[in-house]
């Protein structure tokens, strides 16, 4: 009776702690892939849309839908030099193919776009660092993935400015354990050079880091989030840095403040 006792206090004592660490919730009309952030505004990315709103009071702003119906799978958002990067790809689908979606984040008019076509996997997420591209692509085992391979195949790869491959790196065994039949849904690149990256259903975040040797992926720490796995961006905030991210049944945005300190 004592034992269960400590377990329940455990349990009230970790939740008070994670609830605290949620700074701001946003209702929003839907969430479905993942969020991208800039200083007064965050976009919200759905399949085939993308919905603008305030930060500060949560309004909605503008929003943007693929009336032709060729973008079906928007997976991330994020906002490099001034423009907005989506990832689309055609998930579930076989063989697996992915572009990269340009924006305007002032109007949301759709400027530009890089096809991938069918390469590495099932893109999930952008990032530039030092003047690199890194996109994570994703493999899944079970549905939506290729016959022959499991997520393991994931991975991490590097391209110059034209779009050339450069590197590319595989996630560790234990965390694609931790990604269950899906894969690495979102991530980005801080400023130390370091990974956040997040699977599709856990309220969890990830932190990698490039190896010295080898092909894998370092993986450092795990940190609770409010959010639920999908696309993520991130925007410093004093010493600590916040988190956006999704809960899609719930049709929300949330805001994690993390301790780690780059």
């Amino acid at each position: 009776m004592l034992k269960h006792f400590y377990f329940f206090l455990l349990l009230i004592c970790c939740n008070a702690a994670y609830t605290q660490d949620i700074v701001r919730t946003y209702n929003v009309t839907a969430a479905q892939q993942g969020v991208a952030v800039d200083a007064d505004f965050f976009y919200v990315v759905n399949n085939s849309a993308i919905v603008k709103y305030n930060k500060e009071d949560g309004r909605k702003v503008a929003e943007w839908t693929d009336n032709d119906s060729v973008l079906r799978h928007l997976n991330s958002g994020i906002i490099i030099d001034g423009a907005l990067y989506c990832i689309n790809s055609n998930f579930p689908e076989i063989p697996m193919a992915s572009s990269l979606e340009i924006f305007d984040p002032n109007t949301l008019e759709h400027l530009d776009n890089h096809s991938f076509g069918i390469l590495n996997g099932s893109a999930t997420w952008v990032d530039k660092y030092n003047g690199y591209w890194y996109v994570a692509f994703a493999h899944y085992t079970g549905g939506g993935g290729e016959e022959g391979k499991s997520n393991a195949w994931t991975r991490l790869v590097k391209f110059d400015s034209d779009w050339r491959q450069i590197e590319s790196w595989i996630y560790p065994k234990e965390l694609i354990k931790k990604f269950q039949n899906s894969s690495n849904s979102g991530g980005v690149i801080l400023s130390d050079g370091k990974i956040l990256c997040t699977g599709h259903d856990n309220y969890e975040i990830y932190l990698l880091e490039f190896p010295d040797k080898g092909y894998t992926l370092n993986w450092i720490d795990t940190f609770p989030v409010g959010s639920y796995g999908q696309g993520i961006a991130i925007e410093k905030s004093g010493d600590s840095e916040l988190i956006y991210g999704i809960i899609r049944k719930d049709k929300k945005v949330v805001v994690t403040k993390l301790k780690y300190i780059n």
